[in-house]
């Protein structure tokens, strides 16, 4: 492998026979950049803190992962540590590899330079990478273009494509793909990455890609950021990465909320828009009823197709899906019949399943990861839109459980005005991840249930997790929906309202 520096030139990456060792190396990301490490010819361990299904996915496919973070488990033979992003500069082995002079790289950092070897793909946006990457391998495996694909969250479709008559068998994150691509108009070009690009900690100023969308732009991860304005100047910066037309170079950007006039100034690749604007190159068509997708460009209907997925949000990460398929030499037809066999992926707008009620009807449950305003609202107007439980008689009840006591602060107004769709509120604590304990005290989640009181909303603070359940076993009745939302543990609510007890 190589990789080209921000001066051009070319940075030895060759991982052949190499022992790596990936610190955190259970996550999603972390996992499949493993996989493809180890395609590449390294020799792969890990460690993690806890087993797992995707610990064990690995050791099947013969990559070694203990569980003990002490230093002595640093393998003597190791040329190259990988560190997840959670993992902090003062872990054990972290320490262990800085006093053996071991390289380290973050996981963003080792997955460009992968990517380097690649067709590289990346999927940008504050909100729908996991779905539209998920959407857009799928379309690809479909459309006979054999992608390698990383995606944050897990898809049993992945592996095999959306229109296999049957799943493969794990709940994966990751597709290992050709060498080369084997088909449409970039044939014989290196094989196609797609990856999430994240832009946490500007993560994704580290790729290399060749194709880019960028779905959205907002204020987020303010812990990382100092206002809006950081935000767009990184997303600008990330843009900058994607080479010029004429090196084959291609961006698609959201005609709207992704402030693109400033994100793509001065950019040499090629730049087009996507979205129900209709001053929009690829115009987006949504009826909500059907769920039927209409894509055209500049006026032309390219595809059409009807999403099992809820929502108008999904209707443009499906069609973002498609365009970047078609950009890689896939079939339009045929890129639309896969994205219309697409069923979703875990934690996002998942049905998990029904309660049923002594006296009858039952409740529906949803689990979603949804974590930042937008997200919330587009996911609590879609299911209402598309399970109408008022017309039955039913609520739509929400359990949100906010992720960072920053994101909290920062966004305290936006996240008022985000459960208007919804008939109850129920808040545990804030997770606390990343913030400092200074940060810890600057905000509760007893802060945000006073400001959607002041909106309307019927909202309560509960805590433990146990009491909430218990709650919504006295609350919740026949029609009802219950949506658990939220970036921690905070789908363990959902199924142990589903298992707990009998019907009732």
């Amino acid at each position: 492998m190589s990789v080209r520096t921000r001066n051009n030139t070319p940075e030895p990456f060759d991982v052949r026979s190499k022992s790596v060792y990936m610190i955190g190396i259970g996550g999603c990301g972390m996992s499949g950049l493993a996989r493809v490490l180890q395609a590449a010819g390294a020799n792969v361990t890990g460690s993690d803190r806890e087993p797992s299904e995707t610990t064990e996915s690995l050791a099947a496919a013969g990559i070694s992962v203990g569980f003990d973070q002490s230093k002595q488990w640093l393998p003597d033979a190791c040329d190259l540590v990988v560190a997840s992003a959670a993992v902090k500069a003062d872990h054990p082995q972290m320490l262990e590899a800085q006093t053996r002079s071991i390289p380290v790289l973050t996981y963003a950092e080792a997955l460009g330079k992968a990517m380097s070897t690649h067709t590289g793909v990346c999927v940008a946006g504050t909100h729908g990478k996991s779905t539209t990457t998920a959407m857009l391998g799928c379309c690809l495996a479909d459309c006979g273009i054999e992608p390698t694909v990383i995606v944050g969250a897990t898809s049993r479709q992945l592996t095999k494509g959306a229109l296999a008559s049957t799943p493969a068998d794990p709940n994966v994150g990751f597709r290992l793909g050709a060498r080369n691509i084997p088909a449409g108009e970039l044939a014989g070009l290196p094989g196609v990455m797609v990856a999430e690009a994240c832009e946490y900690n500007r993560s994704f100023h580290n790729y290399s890609p060749r194709i880019a969308c960028i779905s959205s732009v907002e204020a987020d991860h303010l812990d990382i950021y100092a206002n809006l304005g950081e935000v767009v100047q990184s997303f600008a910066t990330f843009a900058s990465l994607v080479p010029a037309a004429a090196e084959g170079g291609k961006l698609l950007i959201a005609h709207d909320n992704a402030h693109r006039r400033e994100v793509t100034a001065g950019l040499d690749c090629m730049v087009e828009t996507i979205g129900f604007n209709p001053q929009a190159d690829w115009l987006v068509g949504f009826e909500a009823v059907t769920r039927r997708v209409t894509l055209s460009h500049h006026g032309k209907v390219i595809a059409q197709w009807t999403n099992m997925l809820h929502g108008a949000h999904n209707a443009v990460n499906a069609a973002t899906a498609c365009v970047l398929a078609i950009w890689l030499g896939a079939d339009p037809a045929k890129a639309g019949a896969s994205l219309a066999a697409f069923r979703g992926i875990d934690r996002r707008m998942q049905l998990v399943g029904e309660r049923n009620h002594a006296a009858g009807g039952s409740t529906r449950i949803y689990d979603d990861y949804g974590h930042h305003p937008t997200e919330i609202d587009v996911t609590l107007r879609a299911l209402r839109e598309a399970e109408r439980p008022q017309e039955q008689g039913g609520r739509l009840i929400c359990v949100f459980q906010p992720h960072q006591h920053s994101r909290t602060r920062h966004l305290m107004e936006e996240f008022a005005c985000a459960f208007s769709a919804a008939d109850i509120v129920i808040v545990p604590p804030i997770y606390f991840v990343r913030d400092s304990q200074e940060e810890r005290q600057k905000v509760t989640s007893s802060d945000l249930v006073d400001r959607l009181r002041a909106k309307g909303v019927n909202a309560m603070h509960l805590h433990p997790f146990e009491a909430i359940v218990e709650c919504l076993q006295n609350t919740c009745r026949a029609n009802d929906l219950l949506v658990v939302m939220g970036a921690g543990p905070v789908y363990k609510i959902a199924y142990d309202y589903l298992n707990a007890g009998g019907a009732h």
